[in-house]
């Protein structure tokens, strides 16, 4: 004769983990609300779902190697009013993903724009994208030590294996040509291939500060953004003022 135990064993043995878990207080609920037997499958096959779906987003923000958590709730439009919250939720759908296009917040430090960088990446994480954040330092650092072994192109593709790449503040240091040159073909790589959300304190008119070599910023820059969406984000620093607050 059957019991819960002996039929959750069997769940478990075909790695239904949820259903397994979960099959007595679901059996509890169906009676109770005299569940016809096809949602009583449904029921189950939810639960199912709903646990995979949460381990999933859950492994993907380890991999993402985001520095912080930033939600899109917790930030502040009406202090940073150049930028609007129908701009962003624009971005919501991820159509710019799917049609392989970049989103490039450009500002002084501290105006959140890695803020939405990484509230972007989080809520594309739960719509079911990869995604990698890095600063533009420690990017350009990995690029080179892939570089000096033998193996930046098997560092591009890991990179390309992601639907979304956020550079986070690019244009804070200048680079050397050897790291120029390793990040255009990172960007070349890319695209109309794979996203980018891209931060910087520089507008595309000055990157030449930091790159050093027009003949390397410009078709970077020319490749960020054709298909792009930019957002200029002005005002004081928002780390400014909460420690004026304090």
């Amino acid at each position: 004769m059957s019991t819960i135990d002996s039929v959750a064993r069997k769940y478990r043995g075909l790695y239904l983990t949820a259903i397994a878990q979960e099959l007595e207080q679901m059996l509890e609920q169906a009676e109770t609300q005299a569940a016809s037997y096809l949602h009583f499958a449904e029921m189950l096959i939810e639960q199912e779902l709903q646990l995979r779906n949460g381990k999933r987003i859950e492994q993907n923000q380890r991999r993402s190697c985001f520095p912080v958590y930033k939600s899109l709730d917790e930030f502040d439009y009406v202090f940073q009013n150049t930028i609007s919250k129908r701009e962003v939720n624009s971005l919501l759908d991820f159509g710019f993903i799917d049609n392989r296009e970049n989103v490039v917040f450009i500002g002084s430090p501290g105006v959140g724009k890695t803020h939405l960088a990484i509230g972007l990446g989080l809520k594309a994480i739960e719509s079911g994208y990869k995604v990698c954040f890095s600063t533009a330092l420690s990017l350009i650092e990995a690029l080179e030590l892939a570089e000096l072994k033998g193996e930046l192109k098997k560092k591009i593709n890991q990179l390309l294996k992601f639907d979304l790449l956020i550079i986070d503040e690019l244009g804070y240091l200048p680079m050397n040509k050897q790291g120029m040159h390793n990040l255009f073909q990172l960007i070349n790589a890319m695209y109309e291939y794979r996203s980018i959300i891209l931060t910087t304190n520089k507008e595309f008119t000055h990157w030449g500060e930091f790159f050093f070599d027009g003949n390397v910023a410009v078709p970077i820059v020319d490749r960020i953004i054709h298909h792009s969406h930019i957002f200029m984000l002005g005002r004081e620093s928002y780390r400014l003022k909460s420690k004026l607050n304090n």
